[in-house]
């Protein structure tokens, strides 16, 4: 039944971190109607807000009911991680070339790794080393920068790519503590509405209303909020029940392999031979980092036999 359970979680982090990879699609049709990155990082988690609200209302309405105490859990998944990396990841791609910032996210892994090890006593195995690594070169790959290496670097364009992967890597932390006490509805649900607050007074909300005058503004708007933002925040949360932290978040890198193959079947971009390499070393570190627990499982089973027998 356990390991069911992890399974399924496995399935779980790997469908939010697939849907996080179709977010360009919904973020690139906003931007194409005038929208600038912070007023469609806020249209994603107040849309996502409201739907969540929506659906606890008519389901579960319990599921609103927080302990006051407890808001630092969702002041931490939803300022210090989704505002917080968004607003280091829009400021990186302007300081830095975006491979570089995308890979520099992408170090998330490894400060989830280090701070469950902290925080949760999660051990650092060498098989969670190696997939660190592999995830790493794989991310290098699959955003392209490999082979190229020119474009400046700036200091603070270095700090805040590495702050981007730092808050990001924050969400697993404070989601996986706040599981000990609240549903993963109700930690997403927090999540969005502690982040809409703290963007209000950052966005021109009087500009932004004035864009949303077709509707097709309201469509993007309503998908971003749902697929990439609520079911994938959701998935990758309640994935976060049965396995460590630091697995659940490089099993999540497949997430720039599903924006690639997105890249490639809607907007036409060609695959190098380098990103198709990534995309294979990615893959090879989930496996990596999965398998272990399946083989422990394995052996646990066989040595319950034996003790049966």
């Amino acid at each position: 039944m356990k390991l069911q359970k992890n399974a399924q979680s496995y399935l779980l982090i790997i469908l939010g971190a697939t849907l996080w990879g179709i977010i360009s699609i919904f973020v690139k049709g906003l931007y194409n109607l005038g929208f600038n990155a912070l007023e469609v990082v806020f249209i994603r988690v107040f849309s996502a807000s409201l739907i969540l609200i929506v659906y606890i209302i008519f389901t579960n309405k319990d599921l609103l009911k927080i302990n006051f105490k407890d808001i630092f859990y969702f002041i931490g998944t939803g300022v210090f991680s989704i505002v917080f990396f968004n607003w280091c990841y829009f400021t990186a791609m302007n300081l830095i070339p975006l491979s570089v910032a995308s890979i520099l996210l992408y170090t998330a892994p490894a400060f989830v790794t280090i701070l469950s090890a902290i925080v949760f006593k999660e051990r650092i195995t060498k098989r969670k080393v190696l997939s660190l690594l592999l995830t790493f070169i794989g991310c290098i790959f699959v955003t392209g920068y490999f082979p190229n290496t020119g474009g400046k670097i700036t200091l603070l364009g270095l700090l805040v790519g590495i702050g981007s992967g730092f808050g990001y890597a924050l969400y697993s932390i404070f989601g996986k503590a706040a599981m000990k006490k609240y549903d993963s509805i109700t930690i997403t649900v927090y999540s969005f509405i502690v982040a809409s607050i703290s963007l209000i007074p950052l966005i021109n909300l009087k500009n932004m209303v004035s864009l949303f005058d077709n509707v097709q503004a309201y469509g993007y708007a309503i998908a971003l909020g749902l697929f990439p933002t609520v079911l994938a925040f959701i998935s990758y949360t309640k994935g976060l029940e049965n396995i460590e932290s630091s697995k659940a978040s490089i099993i999540a890198t497949i997430e720039p392999v599903v924006a690639s193959i997105i890249g490639m079947v809607v907007f036409k971009q060609v695959l190098s031979f380098y990103q198709i390499l990534g995309i294979l070393i990615v893959i090879m570190a989930i496996f990596i980092v999965s398998e272990k627990n399946k083989n422990h499982k394995k052996k646990a089973r066989h040595r319950a036999l034996k003790t049966n027998v």
